[in-house]
């Protein structure tokens, strides 16, 4: 099967079962300071899982792509490692438990996408003093192997981990969801089917490919409780599974990458697999130029922060290791056109943006070779001082790292330019542990924040998620209706927004957008929403945000006294404040361009002096 007919597959499967298809979101997290990136097919669901309703029903399915900027270090060096990648998910919100869920993801594995079951194995929750042993996911697949003739014991080819493994929880305080979950593991070691052998320990022998969360308890005062209503939570790593179907042994050999290694391949001149150096450095370029591209279709450009830095190191590495393959050439820009080929059933809207891809990216590149042109020298400067020693070699190299993006492989090369004999594996540990000693402080401020969390529900993130639509509404009055989001950001601090215009909003212009806000909540509003077919919300003229797809059932918020009169209508999935007396007056405090025909500003609560 290709990629494309695994997906289908897999989404039929579950619609045939009653569930709504819900749309992939951005990679850029809406309304959330403490993500960096949507790191999973769970995160848009979040407020569904706590119990808000959900538009499209009980039971969803889709795919979301998804980005682990963490894992950045980890490419290539193994068969499976990726950044970015895209998550399977299906979800029973109060509805089906774990006798439905274990039951059809077995059968999908097995009878529709023609996994062998004497290679797959399952993992269950052990039990401690916060919940028991999961007996009931044991047995129920054991049934399920009884089946196909298989006899699975525990220890055998079901096996029980403690909450490291096995649990989920959104977090630690009361009133946060959480409960046990059952791994599945397939099967690609070459000795037999690999009985009696535990994937946590023949790690190289298994890969994950989906794992089922069985939201069953809340945390209290006193504890783990069961809860009344129950969720199931699956995620399947997509391209993972399409590397056991399709019966290969690197997840780079399927058809979302391979592709790409096919065209490095003629621009570098070398084969894959040739020697691990090679390897590694095409993994890298595959993975990157995915994740890439697709930063770049939502709407993310190079920067100094955030989801604009994460780009911006992928475009350097990419450039960094092209340069390692001998690829002289614009290694990105090339391999824009393969992705966006690769993944027109998915992403149809990216053919469209790969021209303006191409300059993003070809600029990024050639600032990064001035970087490269300017860092030779100071690394010349710094190597004319060295007195030699591992420890003082690794210490310019990460300096240089730190302050040039100079990466280390290339300092390595120079020094051995210079007749200076090192060796390269204990450089690499001495930079290692320098680099680790760095990451250790700097991790204390900013872990959370690129480590991945959950959505901040302050209130004053709240309010800032109501004033986004007061907004939005505002500009259409001032710049004309055909003004539309392109995206926002919100933090506790301010809120930031995204549109179509061609030129500077002028002081007039800044301060009517503003007067028209203000007076909208001096005025109290009620802020209410309904849940309608897509068609009716576009009817009684309901926004949404520029690019972004929804199901046919979809929640439209509105600000005022009833539907059809209110002065803003919009697709959306909440939550807000209950009226816009809630919120602050607000001011206009930036305004910049992200790219042609579109301009960003930036909004905060007025902050009040001590006479008002």
């Amino acid at each position: 099967m290709t990629s494309q007919e695994i997906l289908t597959e897999y989404i039929e499967f579950y619609k045939a079962r009653g569930h709504a298809e819900i749309p992939s979101v951005s990679l850029v997290p809406e309304g959330d300071s403490t993500l960096l990136f949507v790191n999973s097919g769970m995160f848009p669901l979040v407020p569904y899982l706590s119990g808000e309703p959900h538009p499209s029903g009980k039971r969803l399915v889709n795919v979301q792509r998804s980005l682990r900027f963490e894992d950045i270090e980890e490419v290539g060096l193994s068969n499976r490692h990726t950044t970015c990648f895209h998550m399977l998910g299906n979800w029973g919100l109060a509805d089906y438990f774990k006798q439905e869920q274990l039951n059809w993801v077995y059968e999908l594995y097995i009878d529709v996408l023609g996994l062998e079951p004497n290679k797959l194995y399952a993992s269950v929750f052990e039990g401690d003093e916060d919940a028991p042993k999961d007996i009931e996911s044991i047995e129920i697949i054991k049934a399920i192997f009884n089946k196909y003739g298989i006899e699975a014991k525990e220890g055998e080819r079901i096996f029980a981990y403690d909450k490291v493994e096995n649990w989920w929880q959104r977090g630690d305080a009361v009133g946060e969801l959480g409960g046990p979950d059952s791994e599945v593991f397939y099967y690609i070691g070459s000795e037999g089917d690999g009985l009696g052998k535990d994937p946590a320990e023949f790690q190289d022998d298994f890969i994950e490919i989906g794992n089922s969360v069985f939201m069953q308890y809340v945390r209290t005062e006193e504890g783990w409780q069961e809860l009344p209503q129950r969720n199931v939570d699956y995620g399947g790593g997509f391209e993972r599974i399409a590397m056991v179907v399709q019966k290969k042994a690197d997840i780079y050999q399927t058809d979302n990458f391979w592709p790409l290694i096919e065209k490095i391949e003629m621009l570098a001149d070398r084969k894959y697999q040739q020697d691990e150096e090679t390897t590694r450095a095409m993994r890298i370029l595959a993975d990157h130029i995915r994740a890439a591209t697709f930063l770049a279709m939502d709407g993310v450009l190079p920067s100094n922060k955030d989801q604009g830095y994460a780009l911006r190191r992928f475009l350097r590495r990419i450039v960094r290791y092209g340069r390692q393959l001998g690829i002289k050439t614009s290694c990105a820009t090339h391999l824009i056109d393969e992705v966006a080929q690769m993944f027109a059933w998915l992403y149809p809207q990216l053919s469209a943006q790969s021209e303006s891809m191409k300059d993003v990216f070809t600029e990024e590149e050639k600032r990064f070779v001035k970087v490269l042109e300017k860092a030779t020298r100071k690394v010349q400067r710094r190597l004319d001082h060295y007195q030699g020693g591992l420890p003082e070699l690794a210490e310019i190299g990460f300096d240089l790292y730190q302050s040039l993006g100079y990466p280390p492989e290339m300092l390595l090369d120079d020094v051995r330019d210079r007749g200076i004999v090192v060796d390269e594996i204990e450089f690499r540990e001495a930079y290692a542990e320098k680099y680790q000693q760095h990451q250790a402080e700097s991790r204390r401020g900013s872990e959370q924040k690129f480590k991945g969390g959950l959505a901040d529900h302050s209130e004053q993130v709240l309010k800032y998620h109501t004033t986004t639509h007061l907004v939005h509404w505002a500009l259409r009055q001032v710049l004309g209706d055909e003004v539309v989001q392109h995206g926002s950001n919100i933090t506790n601090e301010r809120l930031r927004f995204d549109f179509n215009h061609d030129q500077k909003l002028t002081e007039a212009q800044v301060v009517a957008v503003e007067r028209l806000v203000n007076d909208k909540i001096v005025e109290a509003l009620p802020v209410q929403f309904e849940m309608m077919e897509k068609a009716a919300a576009l009817k009684v003229g309901a926004i949404h945000a520029f690019g972004d797809q929804y199901p046919d059932q979809v929640k439209v918020y509105y600000i005022g006294d009833d539907l059809v009169r209110a002065l803003s209508k919009e697709f959306c999935g909440g939550p807000h404040v209950e009226s816009t007396g809630d919120l602050a007056p607000i001011e206009i405090y930036k305004q910049e361009s992200v790219g042609k025909g579109v301009r960003r500003i930036y909004v905060r609560a007025q902050t009040r002096s001590d006479d008002s």
